[in-house]
C-alpha cells in the first residue's frame, strides 16, 4: 500500500524559512510527477509548486523566487524549501504523487496518491 507522509509543518514567524518534506512509500514501482498543494482556510486546495522526473519545476505566481522544490528520485522524496514567508502562505501543504506501484506481479496505471497534510502557520 501506498502512502505519502508530510513533514516539517508549524509556526513560523513572517520572514523566516522552513522546509517541507515528503515521503513516498509501498510498493512503488515509479513516481512520475511529486508537487506541493496548499489548502487556506476556506479556500481550495491549490498548486504551490511542481517537479518532474527530470526536474523540470512550475511554480505559482506568489511563491516563485521564495520556494523551492527539489525531489530525491532513489529515495522518493520531495521537498519544498520555504523562504521569506508571508502571512499568506498559511495553509495546509500536501503532497502529492502520481506514480505507479506494484499490484502483486503486475503494475498499476499511473495513479494520484495525496499526504494527510501538514500545517503552516506563518505570523506577522
Amino acid at each position: 500500500q501506498v502512502q505519502l507522509v508530510e513533514s516539517g509543518g508549524g509556526l513560523v514567524q513572517a520572514g523566516e524559512s522552513r522546509r517541507l518534506s515528503c515521503k513516498a512509500s509501498g510498493s512503488i514501482f515509479g513516481v512520475h510527477k511529486m508537487a506541493w498543494y496548499r489548502q487556506g482556510s476556506g479556500t481550495e486546495r491549490d498548486l504551490v509548486a511542481s517537479i518532474t522526473t527530470d526536474g523540470t519545476t512550475q511554480y505559482r505566481d506568489s511563491v516563485r523566487g521564495r520556494f523551492t522544490i527539489t525531489r530525491d528520485n532513489i529515495r522518493n522524496r520531495v521537498y519544498l524549501q520555504m523562504n521569506n514567508l508571508k502571512e499568506a502562505d498559511t495553509g495546509t501543504y500536501y503532497c502529492y504523487a502520481n506514480l505507479q506501484a506494484y499490484e502483486g506481479s503486475r503494475l498499476s496505471s499511473q495513479t494520484d496518491y495525496w499526504g494527510r497534510g501538514t500545517r503552516i502557520t506563518v505570523s506577522p
